[in-house]
């Protein structure tokens, strides 16, 4: 497993920005710079956010840009990851991939319907 990086490097440290790994997915990215989560940020979304919540519009950007970051994760990836936690959790292989197959289609943008062995293969290659 390659261990977390962490402090400011390449082009975030030239723009003076931080650097972070989002806790659920594990991606690397920067914050601090407007978009620098994937992107352009509507201000539209990070004005309302810090509006409704009391955030700066720096903590809004930051949050919009997890919340984005969270659901343009993979299916697969999800998938893996998600059948690691039930694993860890003690569920098993049956009840993991019903509760899986539930949740993806449950996802804003979901994916198409997998079936029980396709979300085995995915896990298991």
């Amino acid at each position: 497993m390659v261990p977390p990086r962490t402090g400011v490097r390449g082009d975030a440290a030239r723009r003076g920005v931080g650097a972070g790994i989002c806790p659920k997915s594990g991606r690397f990215f920067a914050f601090g710079a407007k978009g620098a989560h994937h992107g352009a940020v509507d201000d539209e979304i990070v004005e309302r956010v810090a509006a409704t919540t009391g955030l700066t519009p720096a903590e809004a950007e930051r949050v919009v840009g997890d919340v984005i970051a969270w659901y343009r994760e993979p299916a697969e990836t999800y998938v893996r990851r998600r059948h690691q936690t039930l694993k860890t959790h003690g569920v098993r292989n049956d009840a993991a991939f019903a509760r899986i197959g539930a949740e993806l289609a449950e996802r804003v943008v979901a994916p198409p319907e997998l079936s029980a062995r396709q979300l085995r293969r995915i896990v298991y290659g």
